[in-house]
């Protein structure tokens, strides 16, 4: 056996594998990536938020980018940790269902999947169908990769020097689980970890008695790839990973604990190590979904006892203005300055949109003062940043950098008016239900918390834009406006629908319900303005929306 050759073709193999699986999930992020986030942040009960994870998951082939969703609803208070934790118990299921289906043998699918998918990402001309030929590639990619594995592993079954490795390692099942879940992280995939484990189990190196601690370790892993993602979110994001984290681990270390007591296995279906192993994988994340599902609250209330809220810092949280008036003879710089202070502003509006429906549901006059503060935060920023520029304006500029000066006044502005919105129409809203005016219908405030969601992810797509300003980020803002505008138009249909009907919540709530569509309506098309000067660029933007005349 030429050792060094089976390493490299192992290592390409599992490369190509973790590729693929990168592959699958940006295509389908690409392609329907509203969808998938809507989807994740829609959560509801317990059993339809698992339910939705576990779709998501299957589609993502991965339950780590679940978890960075769930996270990112967590933290903007659209996802409750009950039920983001039953969407990441959920996704964990639907990786293993994945498991499940790529270990059969579908070798024979491979070349269909790669060419299919390959003629289909360079020869389609819609967005969705080039993602959706880049997703089928990736699926291509992950079969052959599999097949490279079992190709690479044929000498090391073969070789005495691997089986006695694993044989002496196999005598300590702690260790064991604890290298897999370590290898686990290091991979970042934990649906690649597993297949890995599977690929060795069927050529005959990897037995059952080792094969349990792995598997074990591997889901171990796979909490622990979540909670290092999501270290540098607040701690509303940080709470969904470190109880799915603890969720597996207390469930790993009951399996391990019978395990270790010899408990019998023989139970376990299928007619080879490999078919037991990956029933096992399976099995372990259904049984902990039916405990999740029970034990949510509890976890929950463990979770914020171990994270509690943040307590101020004093001056060290406070906001440093990036306009430096020494850069003013340094166009390029202060330019730069300027984009860091919209991008504040930008900010600033997500702050007062992550917890507003929560305000308007249930308002306290300290939310809503502490909501009017930061829109005076807005509004000393955007008078700081159009003297600033102004003052840049003042020197010698390239055609390229006075462009940019205007388009960042124009951000600010915009950015300024959708604050004003907020602050005047939305938060006065909140003001009138604080003294008493009637509650929504529970189907009105449904349609009013998924526009509000889908308002809210544009805007975070508009702080992403002045980061990088990549036209497919300035595309899909467009195109989430469309989606906004269909909610509207749903909404206020459906919201004449119940007045006719005489619902009693509807007719109450009847001009808090219209306002508040009009007035997320409008932060959206501000926020999307900021799209157009990139789309105008690479020619992506219509003149109008009119069909032209005969």
């Amino acid at each position: 056996m030429n050792l060094p050759a089976v390493a490299l073709e192992l290592a390409a193999a599992t490369v190509l594998l973790l590729y693929a699986v990168s592959l699958v999930k940006k295509g389908v992020e690409a392609a329907s990536g509203d969808m998938v986030a809507r989807t994740v942040g829609g959560g509801g009960g317990r059993l339809r938020a698992a339910f939705y994870g576990c779709l998501v998951a299957i589609a993502l082939q991965s339950s780590t980018a679940v978890a960075m969703l769930a996270a990112g609803f967590a933290v903007s208070g659209a996802l409750a940790l009950d039920a983001g934790l039953a969407v990441l118990l959920g996704a964990d299921l639907g990786s293993a269902l994945v498991v499940k289906i790529l270990s059969f043998d579908l070798h024979w699918l491979a070349p269909l999947l790669i060419a299919g998918g390959g003629l289909l990402h360079l020869k389609a001309r819609s967005r969705k169908a080039i993602e959706a030929g880049r997703s089928v590639l990736g699926i291509g990619l992950l079969l052959l990769s599999l097949q490279m594995i079992g190709h690479a592993t044929l000498p090391l079954a073969q070789s005495p020097l691997l089986p006695s490795a694993i044989a002496y390692l196999g005598k300590d099942g702690l260790t064991v689980m604890i290298l897999a879940a370590v290898f686990t992280w290091a991979l970042h995939s934990s649906v690649a970890a597993i297949l890995l484990i599977l690929t060795f189990a069927a050529k005959g190196i990897v037995p059952l008695d080792v094969g349990i601690p792995l598997v074990l370790g591997v889901n171990l892993g796979g909490g622990l790839i979540a909670l290092w993602l999501t270290r540098g979110l607040p701690v509303e994001g940080r709470r969904l990973p470190l109880g799915n984290l603890l969720f597996r681990g207390l469930f790993s270390a009951a399996i391990f604990a019978l395990f270790s007591l010899h408990a019998p296995f023989d139970w376990l279906p299928g007619d080879t190590v490999a078919a037991r192993l990956v029933n096992l994988h399976v099995l372990f994340n259904a049984v902990l979904v039916v405990i999740g599902l029970v034990g949510c609250g509890l976890m929950g209330r463990f979770v914020r006892l171990l994270t509690p809220e943040a307590t101020g810092a004093g001056d060290l949280t406070a906001h440093v203005s990036a306009l430096d008036r020494s850069l003013i003879d340094k166009p390029a710089q202060a330019l730069a300055a300027a984009a860091r202070e919209v991008l504040h502003m930008g900010n600033l509006i997500t702050r007062m949109l992550e917890p507003l429906m929560t305000v308007i549901q249930s308002p306290t006059p300290e939310t809503v003062q502490a909501l009017r503060r930061v829109d005076g935060d807005i509004h000393r920023a955007h008078s700081e940043i159009k003297l600033y520029i102004a003052a840049v304006n003042r020197g010698v500029l390239t055609e390229e950098q006075s462009r940019r000066g205007i388009e960042l006044t124009e951000a600010a502005i915009h950015l300024e008016y959708a604050g004003d919105v907020v602050a005047k129409n939305l938060l006065q809203i909140a003001q009138e239900r604080l003294e008493g005016a009637g509650a929504f219908s529970q189907e009105g405030w449904r349609e009013l918390t998924l526009l509000h969601g889908a308002v809210f992810s544009n805007v975070r797509l508009a702080a992403n834009l002045l980061v990088s300003p990549d036209p497919v980020i300035a595309r899909e803002m467009v195109r989430q406006k469309e989606y906004v505008r269909h909610l509207v138009q749903t909404s206020s249909k459906n919201h004449l629908e119940r007045l006719r009907q005489g619902l009693a919540a509807s007719i109450q709530s009847s001009d808090m319900h219209l306002e508040i569509v009009r007035a997320l309506k409008e932060v959206n098309s501000l926020v999307t303005t900021m799209a157009y000067p990139r789309l105008r660029e690479t020619g992506d933007l219509l003149e109008s929306r009119l069909v032209p005349a005969a």
